[in-house]
């Protein structure tokens, strides 16, 4: 595994910069960090639980709920009757009802509630509402989808250039097909509501979300009041990755509804075989690619079709399709370039934001094209990367017309090669396969470029409160939500440097919409970017306060008086931060302060896609080796490198264990976690049983990870960059270094058809083509 020589952290020294434990690690261990379902619940707490379609497609005549309310404990059945305000759940696009209203869209769909005095109550009396459905035709391919012309919304096309006709005098040209799955987000904390009734028709909502403000404007939306009534809380998930963005909202919505009518607290959490058949996944995606390229390898031309399974509504796959448009690049200038994006409804969940959000699709499609190439020529695909990657005074305009200013891909991916000793490896690897007949090993090197901000221009905004109490301690409240990722650890650690105070003085609370309103989702990996400024910004007012306060006493200027420590210090006297504040509140000096943070720079035409949609990219690459069983189709993680840019890390050991599970996370994708839904549109894959995410026995022994030196060019928050999705691409190595066993095996120059994941049956097709 890695090893990384961090300075030690002190409570004296500076906060961020140096590695330090996570602010909620010691109580995770010891099972005292509380999630939803850990809270006390309050007398005559109800508990919910879903009544699910098990039809794909067909008109919902009728629903009979009679035995399921004689069971015992059992309170009452909640349909779309009793939704006192709007039937249609306040998604952007407007198409997704609540509860069922007249028509089911696919095997899972949640048609109502049963409410019961326990969980397994609750879960036993759904099972034997009958539901009278009369079945229609289900659209349950891409393929389908596509000659029906069956979209959540209309195709998006993106050009730059003449592609055909740079094609038609391209000295070569290749043809071929992708097929790219989805994946299940797996977060250890299921979805998860708990809603209680106040006073005066307001409410109290605990949700496990990243989007608490999300939550608070779909349930009061549902149910027919304002926002202010209602009030939603998160102090942590037990992991999101995008699955909590939107989804959670219904999960409030389904419970604020039977509260509503029932004027009872309820509790509903879905088990995991529910969550499964209930919530959306990472968009599976199809492609279609002509490309045309010289004998060097450098592109002149590509036309490219990507068609992703958005399921029965829109949900986000509008933006998640843009994205994919936006990352098809990746590291790569495309001259003359000609993208069609094609967003399919099928009779399946609606699939949602997945770590990555689109990019991962974008990259993978334009990585596969780079070692088709590669084989097609007989070189070396590093070398075919290399020939195409941005530079730094021409090539270096993106498709949508974003100038790529703080290209660092050159230099980065020489330091891996070099570092990972790739060329030696390479031949090493060529004479091992020469000598085994049935193990062939694969290698493959490959770069990310990713674009930080929300695509979405107005998400692009935070805001924070910072309080000092009278004793010196400081509280912070930012509109961020904790999934494990380290957000409060990393803006505790701001705030802290920001006010000179030792680390431990430092307190973030939970996410509250009722401190912080309108606050974007903890999404597009921003989280840091956006809140970590913001409650900077707020702290510095503080800071300003007092160091205009000391001024006064001191008779110096404010801008002389400095923070650290734990001590404020003038030119003429050094204090204790306690006693300053002390002194100040004394004299109604104001100790607290809130912070607003915009995203500068960005602007981008929704209709084109053209514009600067991203503040600025991350960088990095990976060199992974694997290796094949060409009898059974198994494969094995050998040796992972990585060098990746987070810019000045804030907190090194949380960005290294982020590159480290979003790598081993993205290998999952590619290699073991297959979603598969049968003829009749059921999902199959629903449990740990059939479905496979990696587990530590799937980490290679040899797994270096480095860090980047510079700092961010841009001026974010502490020079740093954002770590949550960028390193999530960098598993596409892995992808490519299995395309490149299956070639050692088959031999010749042909493009390698595999589909991903690449499990040992699709491992056994490619080389069997």
């Amino acid at each position: 595994m890695s090893k990384h020589t961090h300075t030690a952290p002190t409570d004296t020294g500076p906060a961020a910069g140096v590695t330090r434990a996570h602010e909620s690690a010691r109580a995770q261990v010891a099972g005292a960090a509380t999630y939803i379902d850990d809270m006390p619940e309050v007398r005559g707490t109800l508990h919910a639980a879903p009544i699910l379609s098990t039809v794909a497609h067909g008109k919902l005549l009728g629903v009979d709920s009679n035995a399921a309310l004689a069971m015992p404990g059992v309170r009452a059945v909640v349909l779309s009757r009793d939704i006192p305000g709007d039937p249609m759940l306040a998604a952007f696009a407007g198409d997704e009802p609540v509860f069922a209203i007249d028509t089911v869209q696919h095997i899972g769909q949640v048609i109502g509630v049963v409410v019961a005095d326990t969980v397994m109550q609750a879960r036993r009396a759904a099972r034997k509402v009958k539901l009278h459905i009369e079945a229609l035709p289900a659209i349950l391919t891409v393929k389908d989808a596509l000659a029906a012309k069956s979209f959540v919304l209309p195709p998006v096309y993106v050009k730059r250039g003449d592609a055909q006709a740079a094609l038609s005098k391209a000295k070569h040209t290749l043809s071929g097909t992708l097929e790219v799955g989805g994946q299940e987000h797996f977060y250890l904390e299921g979805q998860v509501a708990y809603v209680l009734p106040l006073e005066q028709n307001q409410w109290w909502v605990y949700s496990s979300t990243q989007h608490p403000g999300e939550v608070q404007h779909w349930v009061s939306h549902a149910l027919g009041i304002d926002n202010h009534a209602v009030k939603v809380e998160c102090r942590r998930m037990g992991g999101g990755f995008g699955g909590k963005e939107t989804q959670a909202g219904h999960l409030a919505v389904w419970a604020a509804i039977a509260a509503n009518k029932l004027r009872r607290p309820v509790k509903l959490r879905l088990d995991r075989d529910d969550d499964f058949m209930v919530t959306g996944k990472r968009h599976p995606f199809a492609y279609e690619y002509t490309v045309g390229f010289d004998d060097t390898g450098r592109l002149s031309g590509l036309k490219l079709m990507m068609a992703a399974n958005c399921g029965f509504s829109a949900d986000l796959s509008g933006p998640v399709a843009d994205r994919a448009i936006f990352h098809s690049d990746n590291a790569y200038f495309l001259e003359d370039v000609d993208i069609a994006s094609f967003r399919c409804k099928l009779n399946t969940q609606s699939h949602t934001a997945f770590r990555g959000f689109g990019g991962p699709q974008g990259v993978i499609v334009i990585e596969s094209i780079m070692g088709d190439i590669a084989r097609h020529l007989g070189l070396d695909p590093m070398d075919v990367r290399m020939r195409n990657l941005y530079e730094l005074k021409t090539r270096n305009t993106t498709h949508y017309g974003m100038r790529v200013e703080d290209n660092i891909l050159q230099p980065l991916l020489s330091q891996l090669e070099h570092s990972a000793q790739y060329r030696r490896r390479k031949q090493a690897i060529s004479a091992w396969n020469k000598t085994s007949p049935i193990i062939k090993r694969g290698i493959a090197l490959t770069p990310v470029k990713f674009g930080i901000s929300f695509t979405a221009t107005l998400f692009n905004q935070a805001g924070a409160l910072v309080h000092v109490y009278t004793d010196g301690s400081v509280q912070v409240n930012h509109g961020g939500s904790e999934m494990g990722q380290g957000l409060h650890t990393k803006v505790a650690q701001i705030v802290a440097d920001e006010l000179g105070v030792p680390f431990s003085r430092v307190l973030c609370t939970a996410s509250d919409t009722s401190k912080i309103p309108n606050a974007s989702a903890t999404a597009a990996s921003a989280g840091t970017d956006l809140n970590g400024r913001a409650a900077q910004f707020a702290a510095r007012h503080v800071r300003d306060n007092l160091a205009a306060f000391v001024s006064g006493l001191d008779g110096c200027g404010a801008g002389a008086v400095r923070f650290a420590g734990g001590n404020i210090m003038s030119p003429k006297l050094t204090r204790s931060f306690d006693d300053v504040v002390k002194q100040a509140y004394a004299n109604r000096i104001q100790l607290w302060s809130d912070g607003f943070y915009r995203t500068p720079k960005i602007h981008y035409d929704k209709v084109t896609l053209s514009g600067r949609p991203f503040y600025y990219f991350a960088y990095g690459a990976a060199c992974t080796e694997v290796a094949i069983d060409t009898l059974t189709g198994e494969s094995k993680v050998l040796k992972v490198d990585i060098l990746h840019d987070v810019g000045r890390s804030i907190n090194p050991g949380l960005d290294v264990g982020q590159i480290e599970g979003a790598f081993v996370q993205g290998m999952g994708w590619l290699t073991t976690e297959q979603l598969v839904w049968n003829d009749k549109g059921y999902l199959a894959t629903h449990a740990p049983s059939t479905y496979k995410i990696p587990t530590a026995g799937d980490v290679p022994a040899h797994f270096k990870v480095d860090l980047w030196h510079e700092p961010n060019p841009e001026d974010n928050v502490f020079g740093s960059k954002a770590v949550g999705e960028p390193p999530f691409m960098l598993a596409i190595s892995v992808f490519e270094a299995l395309r490149d066993a299956v070639a050692h095996a088959k031999g010749g120059q042909a493009p390698v058809q595999l589909t991903a994941p690449a499990t040992a049956e699709n491992v056994l097709k490619a080389l069997a083509v």
